[in-house]
């Protein structure tokens, strides 16, 4: 395996569980949808799994997730607004 394809699955892993995270706690009521740190775990999450998809050609995979970040960082501009 290259350095190259070792960063692509660590992104892919790294970002399976920061979103898997997140969900966890969420789900435990020890996080809030409006955080921005379940926010900011949503959308560097899924830009792994942009990375990682993008690597191995799932394009659909690569859409959802451009989608998920442009969410999360929609979320996070209303977030970071609204506190100001």
């Amino acid at each position: 395996m290259t350095i190259t394809e070792l960063f692509i699955e660590a992104a892919g892993w790294s970002g399976a569980v920061l979103i898997l995270g997140a969900y966890i706690l969420l789900s435990l009521g020890r996080m809030q949808g409006n955080s921005p740190a379940y926010q900011w775990a949503n959308v560097i999450g899924a830009a792994g799994f942009i990375l990682n998809s993008g690597y191995h050609g799932a394009i659909p995979s690569v859409a959802i997730n451009i989608l998920w970040v442009a969410i999360g960082v929609f979320a996070l501009w209303r977030i970071y607004k609204a506190a100001a």
